[in-house]
Protein backbone atom coordinates (compact mmCIF):
# COMPACT_ATOMS: atom_id res chain seq x y z
CA UNK A 1 0.00 0.00 0.00
CA UNK A 2 0.49 3.23 -0.48
CA UNK A 3 0.21 6.45 1.97
CA UNK A 4 0.64 10.17 1.63
CA UNK A 5 -0.37 13.20 4.37
CA UNK A 6 -1.64 16.47 4.18
CA UNK A 7 -0.91 18.02 7.06
CA UNK A 8 -1.48 21.75 8.55
CA UNK A 9 -0.87 21.90 11.93
CA UNK A 10 2.05 19.10 12.15
CA UNK A 11 3.86 20.63 9.33
CA UNK A 12 5.00 17.65 7.79
CA UNK A 13 6.11 15.82 10.95
CA UNK A 14 4.16 13.08 10.04
CA UNK A 15 5.95 12.50 6.62
CA UNK A 16 8.98 13.30 8.57
CA UNK A 17 8.37 10.46 11.28
CA UNK A 18 7.41 8.01 8.61
CA UNK A 19 10.55 8.52 5.91
CA UNK A 20 12.81 8.24 8.99
CA UNK A 21 12.23 4.38 8.84
CA UNK A 22 14.57 2.74 5.99
CA UNK A 23 12.66 1.71 3.06
CA UNK A 24 10.04 4.43 3.80
CA UNK A 25 9.93 5.07 0.16
CA UNK A 26 8.30 1.34 -0.77
CA UNK A 27 5.17 2.77 0.11
CA UNK A 28 5.68 6.69 0.48
CA UNK A 29 6.04 8.77 -2.70
CA UNK A 30 5.43 12.19 -0.97
CA UNK A 31 3.00 14.42 0.67
CA UNK A 32 1.16 17.77 0.99
CA UNK A 33 1.95 20.65 3.83
CA UNK A 34 -0.96 22.46 3.19
CA UNK A 35 -0.83 25.09 6.26
CA UNK A 36 -2.85 27.84 4.59
CA UNK A 37 -6.97 27.30 3.40
CA UNK A 38 -6.34 28.60 -0.05
CA UNK A 39 -3.77 25.82 -0.03
CA UNK A 40 -5.79 22.87 1.20
CA UNK A 41 -8.37 23.84 -1.67
CA UNK A 42 -5.51 24.41 -4.44
CA UNK A 43 -3.63 21.30 -3.17
CA UNK A 44 -5.83 18.69 -2.17
CA UNK A 45 -8.91 19.78 -3.53
CA UNK A 46 -10.78 20.76 0.11
CA UNK A 47 -13.99 22.69 -1.08
CA UNK A 48 -13.91 26.15 0.15
CA UNK A 49 -17.69 26.24 0.97
CA UNK A 50 -16.63 23.58 3.30
CA UNK A 51 -14.15 25.09 5.00
CA UNK A 52 -16.28 28.17 5.44
CA UNK A 53 -19.08 26.04 6.37
CA UNK A 54 -17.65 23.76 9.25
CA UNK A 55 -14.27 25.60 9.68
CA UNK A 56 -10.80 25.17 8.73
CA UNK A 57 -10.49 22.55 12.35
CA UNK A 58 -12.74 20.19 11.56
CA UNK A 59 -13.30 16.68 10.35
CA UNK A 60 -15.45 17.37 7.68
CA UNK A 61 -12.34 19.34 6.06
CA UNK A 62 -9.46 16.44 7.51
CA UNK A 63 -11.52 13.79 5.85
CA UNK A 64 -11.58 16.04 2.50
CA UNK A 65 -7.81 16.65 3.33
CA UNK A 66 -7.30 13.14 3.66
CA UNK A 67 -9.25 11.67 0.50
CA UNK A 68 -8.07 14.75 -1.37
CA UNK A 69 -4.19 13.59 -0.53
CA UNK A 70 -4.53 10.19 -1.65
CA UNK A 71 -7.17 10.64 -4.79
CA UNK A 72 -4.05 13.59 -6.12
CA UNK A 73 -0.75 10.83 -5.59
CA UNK A 74 -2.79 7.48 -6.11
CA UNK A 75 -2.75 6.03 -2.54
CA UNK A 76 -4.81 3.77 -1.26
CA UNK A 77 -3.95 5.56 2.32
CA UNK A 78 -4.31 9.17 3.01
CA UNK A 79 -4.33 11.23 6.37
CA UNK A 80 -5.68 14.48 6.46
CA UNK A 81 -4.30 16.82 10.01
CA UNK A 82 -5.20 19.95 10.84
CA UNK A 83 -5.44 21.64 14.22
CA UNK A 84 -4.53 24.33 16.33
CA UNK A 85 -1.35 23.72 18.02
CA UNK A 86 -1.13 27.39 19.96
CA UNK A 87 -0.35 28.87 21.34
CA UNK A 88 -2.75 31.21 19.39
CA UNK A 89 -5.85 30.47 17.38
CA UNK A 90 -8.27 28.56 18.24
CA UNK A 91 -12.38 29.21 18.96
CA UNK A 92 -15.02 28.56 21.18
CA UNK A 93 -15.79 24.85 19.44
CA UNK A 94 -12.07 24.74 18.59
CA UNK A 95 -9.78 25.57 21.32
CA UNK A 96 -6.19 25.35 21.10
CA UNK A 97 -4.79 22.36 21.17
CA UNK A 98 -7.54 20.64 18.88
CA UNK A 99 -6.49 18.71 16.10
CA UNK A 100 -8.87 16.56 13.52
CA UNK A 101 -7.76 13.56 11.73
CA UNK A 102 -9.23 11.96 8.61
CA UNK A 103 -8.02 8.40 7.99
CA UNK A 104 -9.12 7.50 4.40
CA UNK A 105 -8.20 3.47 3.33
CA UNK A 106 -9.30 2.25 0.46
CA UNK A 107 -12.48 4.38 0.02
CA UNK A 108 -13.61 4.23 3.07
CA UNK A 109 -12.80 7.51 5.62
CA UNK A 110 -12.85 7.80 9.00
CA UNK A 111 -12.07 10.71 11.23
CA UNK A 112 -11.37 11.88 14.79
CA UNK A 113 -11.04 14.98 16.90
CA UNK A 114 -8.12 14.93 19.68
CA UNK A 115 -8.53 17.69 22.45
CA UNK A 116 -4.93 17.89 23.86
CA UNK A 117 -5.30 20.89 25.54
CA UNK A 118 -2.96 23.62 26.08
CA UNK A 119 0.11 21.53 26.25
CA UNK A 120 2.42 23.77 24.51
CA UNK A 121 3.11 24.35 20.15
CA UNK A 122 5.34 20.87 19.48
CA UNK A 123 3.69 18.67 22.00
CA UNK A 124 0.33 19.06 20.36
CA UNK A 125 2.37 18.32 17.22
CA UNK A 126 4.47 15.45 18.65
CA UNK A 127 0.88 13.97 19.87
CA UNK A 128 -1.02 14.13 17.32
CA UNK A 129 1.60 12.33 14.86
CA UNK A 130 1.68 9.82 17.97
CA UNK A 131 -1.86 9.01 17.43
CA UNK A 132 -1.96 9.16 13.53
CA UNK A 133 0.28 5.88 13.34
CA UNK A 134 -1.62 4.29 16.50
CA UNK A 135 -4.70 5.18 14.76
CA UNK A 136 -3.05 3.72 11.65
CA UNK A 137 -2.42 0.82 13.18
CA UNK A 138 -5.84 -0.02 14.67
CA UNK A 139 -7.35 0.86 10.96
CA UNK A 140 -5.05 -1.34 8.74
CA UNK A 141 -4.94 -4.30 11.20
Amino acid sequence: MKITFAESCTGGLAAAELVAVPDASKGFDGSFVTYAEKLKTALVGVPAADIEKYGVVSTEVAEKMASGCAERLNCEVGVGITGYAGPTGGTENAPVGTVCFGFYVNGAVKSFTKHFGSIGRNEVRRQSVEFVFATLCDILE
